[in-house]
């Protein structure tokens, strides 16, 4: 329950996260947002390690070019789903979000010659169906006109941001072998950091005080839902807690309706349920095999 607990706490603070992006996002580019949101949650980080008296140690790393390319590729995905929260409604980027833990599967198999069987790729093929009832309205022909275009360029950006949140967790998966969760979550912020100022001669600007607070906010909420978000796995498997990010579908629909007017429309719902339920099928199925993988080894230990 405790892991239970901590993880819907990390999907929230997340969630009021992406609130903070939704509305500075009028009027601060994406590249300025992935500043502030990387750069302050590192204090956040570092006073974690501190306090668990793990700051010497807990940024030790054994494979810089590893955190470098995640940290390409995880700014990638944070500019991309930055873009889409200016340009579409947050239930809406959400859902297209849940993309990323289908094509992990794809990825997976590609890039770390992980077996998937036909259930796992039932699975994908429905949520991917999904995928596209989500981005078919935005993407027809009349899309592409006046101010429909931004919210084509908004579909196709929050699409972008899952592929490069999948990429991303393929290099997680290898970086965990050697690295400390504490150094992964460290160098990425540091990383997106450096790497955001490369936006800055694409138009910046001077923030005023509401917006500071917006995106030094995100910034804290970020560090602290990442945090939030590891402890989780301290205190329950994977399989358990992982149903839970869905949570964060029902946290948007409230968000976007109370603070930003947004009302969802069938076809997202109708969408947003296909992914959400091929989600839960890969995690039930990944539950079942590792089950079974547990009961061969101990099949194969010898007793006594």
């Amino acid at each position: 329950m405790r892991g239970i607990g901590l993880k819907v706490l990390s999907v929230a603070v997340f969630m009021a996260m992406a609130t903070c992006i939704k509305a500075a996002a009028p009027d601060i580019p994406p590249g300025e947002a992935v500043f502030f949101r990387s750069f302050f949650a590192i204090p956040v980080i570092l006073g974690w390690l501190v306090w668990q008296g793990n700051l010497r140690h807990g940024l030790e790393t054994q494979n810089p070019m590893g955190h470098l390319w995640r940290g390409l590729v995880g700014t990638a995905a944070m500019a991309m789903g930055f873009t889409a929260l200016g340009l579409l409604p947050l239930p809406e980027v959400t859902a297209i979000g849940y993309a990323a833990p289908l094509l992990i599967v794809i990825f997976a198999a590609m890039f770390l010659g992980e077996e998937v069987r036909l259930f796992r790729l039932t699975a994908v093929l429905v949520g991917l169906i999904g995928v596209t009832v989500v981005l078919s309205p935005r993407l027809t022909v009349s899309s592409f006109e006046d101010a429909s275009k931004w919210e084509a360029l908004g579909a196709m950006a929050a699409l972008m941001g899952a592929v490069f949140m999948a990429l991303a967790q393929v290099f997680i998966r290898k970086l965990v072998q050697t690295e400390n969760t504490a150094a992964i979550v460290f160098y990425f912020s540091v990383a997106a950091s450096v790497l955001s100022l490369l936006t800055l001669p694409f138009g910046w600007t001077f923030p005023d005080t509401r917006q500071a607070l917006l995106l030094v906010s995100s910034g804290l909420l970020g560090g602290i839902g990442q945090i939030l978000l590891t402890s989780s796995y301290r205190y329950a498997p994977t399989s358990v807690i992982a149903p839970f990010e869905y949570v964060s579908m029902l946290m948007a629909l409230v968000i976007g309706y109370a603070l930003f007017g947004e009302v969802p429309t069938r076809t997202m719902m109708f969408g947003a349920g296909l992914i959400i339920l091929a989600g839960l099928f890969i995690i039930w199925r990944e539950r079942q095999l590792g089950l079974r993988r547990s009961q061969a080894r101990r099949v194969m230990t010898p007793q006594g």
